[in-house]
This record gives C-alpha cells, structure tokens and sequence, in this order.
C-alpha cells in the first residue's frame, strides 16, 4: 500500500519492473482522473499541492521500508528456506498451487490486519491519515502514516516465517496489491455495470469509496485490499447504490493544517473523536 523503492535483495524480475509498473499506472489513472473524474475535485494548483503531499508520503515510508525491512524480509524468508520451515514448506506443493496460496495467505493477512486497524483505537490514532483525505484520489493509495507502516512492515517478519513465503512471492503479491489499490483508490468514473462485474473478484472504486465514508458504518466495511472475498466471507461487505452521495474524509479533521505534511505526521497525537455513530 505505499511505493516500494527498488531494492536488490532478489534477482526476480518481479521486484525489478514492480515500482515502474506502479509509477506507470499512477500516470495512467492521474490522467483517467483528469478527463473522466467521479467526483469534482479542486484543480490546478490544488490538486498538484494535494497529490503532492500524499505521494511525497508515500516516498517517505518507502525509503523506511527499503532501508530498515527489506534486509529483514529477506532474511526471513532465506531462514525459512534453510529449513523448510513454514505453511507452504510442510505442504510441499507445486509452484503452480503454492504462488497463488502464498498470494491468498498473504492476502489474508493484509484484511485482517485493515480490519483491526479500525477495531483498536491505538492502530486507528495513526490508520486515520490515511481516512482523513477529503478528496481521495490515486495518491491516496500512498497516503499512510510512518508509524503504521514501521509497525506493519515489523509484523510481516513472523508471517514470511510462518508462511514459508519467498521474497519472491512477497513481491509478486505487492505488485497486484498495490495495483488494485491504485485501482480502487483513483477518482474515476467506472460504470455501475463493470464495477459490479470486478468486484466479484477484486476491490473495486465503488466498493472502495464506501470505506472511506464519513459515516461509521460505512467506514467500518469493505477492509478487503485486493479480492474481495475476505468482506464476503466475514461479512463487512457494504454497497452504497448511490456512491455520488458519499462524503469522503473524516470530520475531525478538515481543518486545513491537518491537510499538510506535519498535520499528517502530528494525526496520532490529536485527541479528537467523531461524532459519529458506531455499529451495534
């Protein structure tokens, strides 16, 4: 969920073409959004200091993730290998079933991790920078505070292990993810039809807008990352047929200083609670 800097812990051809191909699409849905936009946001100078912020952000986390956890992952998974420790290890399957079981595990964990991101309030402190933007577009997909992403990128250590998962597969699995959010994050028109349609399988705009309502149990839904099923399955799966209508961000913080890149940085210390109705 935020751009990965190259880094050359794997001769995969994956993890070398993955930030060109999320630069790439970033251009593509930047323009998508330009000629065919959902909702009508500010323009001009506006929409540059907005994408700015967000994306200069998201290249602050990379550069955490590269220098401090991807020397980690490696190693993580380089362990597992050397002694066949972990899930997909112990089933010893073939490669054409373990990548897309590997893809799903982790998957999974991606949902379960967003959804209690929202349960404990400590997770939520720093998760709102990312529920807080007004005018959510495809920069929004970089758009997360330092603090969730250290304390996500910490966790993913265990599950490589537990998994038995390669760099490789971890890689492959980012490229998808982070397309899809791209995808599902960017402030495009999309007929009902096809969204309906993707979103039998993947996250999907109208799905998405719907999680970052301003109303609670709107925002409390559709956790899912990259396939859809895990809100199917566990039941946090919400359309709003009428997405037009949906206000995005978060009412406690709409000031504009909260907007830049210290107010991001300062979110988790602000104490200020929604009035907002929470689910029964």
């Amino acid at each position: 969920m935020i751009i990965v800097l190259n880094a050359q812990v794997s001769t995969s051809g994956v993890t070398e073409i993955r930030p060109w191909i999320a630069l790439g699409l970033l251009a593509f849905l930047l323009l998508w959004e330009t000629v065919s936009p959902f909702f009508h946001f500010p323009k001009g100078r506006e929409r540059v200091r907005h994408g700015f912020r967000n994306v200069l952000l998201g290249i602050l986390n990379a550069v955490v993730t590269t220098l401090i956890f991807v020397g980690l992952w490696w190693s993580a998974a380089a362990w597992a290998e050397s002694r066949s420790f972990g899930l997909l290890h112990w089933l010893s399957l073939p490669a054409w079933y373990a990548w897309p079981l590997a893809i799903l595990l982790f998957d999974a964990w991606t949902y379960y991790w967003h959804r209690i991101n929202h349960r404990i309030p400590f997770l939520w402190r720093f998760h709102r920078v990312h529920h807080s933007d007004p005018h959510m577009d495809v920069t929004t997909a970089n758009r997360f505070h330092t603090g969730e992403i250290v304390m996500s990128s910490i966790l993913r250590v265990p599950l490589i292990v537990l998994l038995g998962a390669s760099i490789e597969q971890l890689a492959l699995y980012e490229l998808l993810m982070f397309a899809v959010v791209q995808f599902h994050h960017a402030n495009i028109s999309v007929s009902e039809k096809w969204d309906r349609a993707l979103r039998l399988f993947i996250v999907t705009p109208y799905m998405h807008k719907v999680h970052h309502s301003r109303w609670q149990p709107e925002t409390d839904s559709n956790y899912s990352s990259l396939l859809s099923i895990w809100d199917r399955l566990f039941r946090s799966f919400r359309i709003n047929e009428k997405p037009e209508t949906i206000r995005l961000g978060l009412d406690e913080f709409d000031r504009p200083a909260d907007q830049t890149i210290p107010g991001l940085l300062r979110t988790p210390l602000a104490n200020r609670k929604a009035n907002r109705p929470r689910k029964p």
